[in-house]
């Protein structure tokens, strides 16, 4: 029989492992079909024997193989992998025994190793997509997105309608949030399958996280005429219902998601919350109800309950119902953290420290709890005490830039502007694109008189994201502190009110311009407005006594720069300043 003489690198590359043993069978002589020769049972013993008729490299390459599919098939994995390693050093040019081997290295979790044998399989035959696939597959579970990402545009290059493959690749890049790319990808396989409903909900999952509500709502109804009882996109089109304020389509949709899956919690949470902001508290009051009855005071399916009620102020039933909950389960930390978080609410801020305290540095919540810890601290103006605990979270967690800027805003607080820069610049080295550090680097920098870097910080912001109103505001409030450009800033400005309508900071800035410009009407009409809505802010009360006195208004400029100076003014000795010399006009 020629088979012997065939090559095992051409066979393996592509033979399954039913051929396979079929081939060794003849291969041995049919040994394992004679009628003295008994049955291998499962967990026997490993037949031996096999090998020992083996004389060829090629037929112990086979013969290894098969008993590695042997004791795959019997649950020995690492009996299977000692037989695969054995066929490859038989056949080391073999792609499928290369692939064999990363298949049960997977199986055995051991993703790294299997990762490596996976990329021989590809060295061998780079234009096997089924080797890519696995490649690709291995790297995603090793966390190694971009090697992943790179596999499967490999992939999309060797065979373009490989769809199934782009939807994959579409996931990496909406975690990445590369939505431009993903949008790219989307519209090619919409365009290939109009019906594919998969592809309609990513389109509908980026347009939301763009903030594009009506193309997101678009995109979700269309994957719901495909597939009207798809749970992700039914959550997700009420979700942006929540957002957008629309709480009776909210309400339609939960409604109809609980018709479908009664027995989703966060659905019928989620249903309480647009039932009371739609003012239907009896129809609220039914769904908790229905929790109620489904467990028993204590039991940890109650926790809902106390979340619910912690999210509308009903802290006394939040705080029962959690307590209850920890009476049986006392390592349950999240129900800790939110009975911290009730205390905290209700201002029993030493019942807070002493459930914030609770929590155990192994839990989700440590960190979160050490920063309301901090929070409390820095209310109470304990600020070393505050800055201690926020550096104990970063010992355990550098990942979470609402770390940094917390630290920083406390060193802010102390004026210590140095080390507050440096917090920051820290956490940038861990999210350079963050806005937040960004915007708050920013600020530091303007407190240590550098406003060249602190201008230069705020257009960073508006090349990341143009329409972001404070960094608008602040460079338009900074050429007007400094009574240049006004024309710019009062675009600037206009443009952040278009934002941020109500922003009573950003009307104090349009009314600054307007009072450098000499436009006292306007400026007074403006500035009085931001002290009705930012009443305590003393900057915008200085800027309300100014224009006051600009109108001779003397009386009423003396009563705003002494509102000033009450409310902590950063620059008390030029208010003073400003006291004395009104009361000049006054007297006379």
């Amino acid at each position: 029989m020629n088979v012997i003489h065939v090559r095992s690198s051409k066979l393996f590359r592509h033979m399954p492992c039913v051929v396979l043993v079929l081939c060794l069978s003849l291969i041995s002589g049919c040994m394992w079909l004679k009628p003295d020769s008994p049955a291998v049972e499962p967990g026997e013993g490993r037949p031996e024997e096999i090998l020992s008729h083996e004389e060829d490299a090629l037929q112990k390459a086979y013969s290894y193989f098969a008993m590695a599919s042997y004791h795959e098939e019997n649950g020995q994995l690492e009996e299977a992998r000692d037989y695969v390693l054995k066929a490859i050093q038989k056949d080391p040019d073999s792609a499928y025994l290369y692939k064999k081997m990363a298949v049960l290295l997977r199986r055995l979790k051991d993703y790294e190793e299997a990762t490596a044998y996976a990329q021989k399989a590809v060295n061998l035959s780079p234009e096997s997509m089924d080797y890519r696939s696995l490649l690709a597959e291995l790297y995603a579970l090793s966390k190694q997105d971009d090697a992943a990402m790179e596999e499967y545009r490999k992939i999309l290059d060797l065979d373009p309608k490989q769809q199934r493959v782009r939807l994959i690749l579409v996931t990496f890049l909406i975690k990445n949030k590369d939505y431009d790319v993903a949008q790219s990808h989307l519209d090619r396989i919409i365009e290939d399958d109009p019906n594919q409903v998969i592809a309609h909900y990513y389109m509908g999952r980026i347009n939301l996280e763009l903030k594009k509500y009506e193309e997101a709502e678009k995109a979700y109804l269309r994957a719901l005429s495909l597939s009207d009882r798809m749970e992700a996109a039914l959550f997700d089109l009420g979700s942006l219902y929540q957002i957008t304020k629309k709480y009776d389509k909210a309400a339609e949709i939960y409604e109809r998601l609980l018709g479908f899956y009664p027995g989703n919690v966060l659905v019928q949470e989620r249903l309480i919350d647009v039932y009371f902001k739609l003012g239907l508290e009896e129809k609220a009051e039914k769904q908790l109800e229905a929790i109620k009855n489904k467990t028993k005071p204590g039991d940890p399916g109650r926790q809902s309950l106390g979340l619910i009620y912690l999210r509308h102020g009903r802290l006394e039933e939040s705080i029962d119902e959690l307590t209850m909950i920890l009476a049986a389960w006392p390592e349950d930390h999240k129900s800790r953290y939110y009975l911290a978080t009730a205390y905290e609410e209700k201002g029993d801020t030493e019942n807070a420290l002493e459930q914030f305290g609770m929590i155990k540095e192994e839990s989700d919540y440590y960190v979160s709890a050490q920063i309301h810890i901090a929070f409390i601290f820095e209310n109470q103006e304990a600020y070393d005490e505050a800055i201690e605990v926020l550096n104990k979270a970063l010992n355990q967690e550098k990942e979470k830039p609402e770390i940094y800027l917390m630290l920083a805003s406390i060193y802010e607080t102390k004026k210590e502007y140095h080390k507050a820069k440096e917090v920051v610049e820290e956490g940038l080295k861990v999210d350079d694109k963050n806005i937040e550090l960004l915007f708050r680097l920013g600020v530091v920098l303007d407190k240590m008189g550098d406003k060249t870097q602190c201008l230069d910080q705020m257009r960073k912001i508006l090349e990341i994201d143009p329409e972001h109103a404070d960094a608008l505001n602040y460079i338009g409030y900074t050429y007007a502190e400094q009574g240049i450009r006004l024309d710019e800033a009062m675009d600037l400005i206009q443009r952040a009110l278009k934002i941020k309508p109500d922003s009573g900071y950003i009307i104090d800035s349009l009314g600054w311009v307007y009072y450098q410009q000499g436009l006292y009407y306007e400026a007074l009409k403006h500035l009085e407005k931001a002290a009705s809505l930012v009443p305590n802010d003393p900057t915008i009360n200085e800027h309300l006594g100014d224009v006051y006195f600009k109108k001779k208004m003397y009386q009423k400029s003396l009563e705003m720069y002494e509102k000033a100076l009450t409310l902590n003014h950063p620059d008390t000795e030029k208010l003073k300043a400003r006291i004395e010399e009104v009361k000049k006009f006054i007297k006379e």
